[in-house]
């Protein structure tokens, strides 16, 4: 199923996220995604604690992320969170941080669904499915 659904999050680079040259530093990119990935997950109505609640998992099978340009210290960013695709076990997102409207990196996820008692891969919840659907493209 490949889907339109977006959220935007809004966030400030800490003090603490930056390195010695003033920049962010480029691990704190994942948590990032996470933040976003965490807040769509939420809107679209099935948060992380109710997956775990109901038995599932969903760890990060695959992160690639590409710089564009640095973010610095009280930097605004903007985090856009796309679920894009559900393919069997499969989620997929798309991510692009921009600071005001410049983009300053894009990248993306794939998360799997997995048994909480076993941790493999697994169909996704059909409440979850149901939700998704309601942002499925034609």
């Amino acid at each position: 199923m490949k889907t339109f659904f977006s959220k935007i999050v809004e966030l400030r680079v800490r003090y603490s996220e930056t390195d010695q040259m003033g920049y962010c530093y480029y691990g704190n990119y994942a948590q990032y995604f996470e933040i976003g990935r965490v807040e769509a997950l939420r809107v679209v109505g099935m948060s992380y604690k109710s997956l775990e609640e109901q038995g599932y998992m969903l760890p990060v099978s695959t992160m690639d992320v590409q710089y564009k340009a640095p973010a610095k210290y009280d930097d605004l960013l903007e985090i856009e969170t796309r679920i894009t695709e559900m393919k069997g076990a499969r989620l997929i997102f798309n991510y692009a941080i921009r600071i005001e409207d410049r983009i300053i990196a894009t990248g993306n996820t794939t998360l799997v669904f997995v048994s909480k008692d076993d941790m493999r891969p697994t169909q996704p919840p059909s409440g979850f499915t149901q939700l998704l659907s309601k942002y499925e493209e034609i």
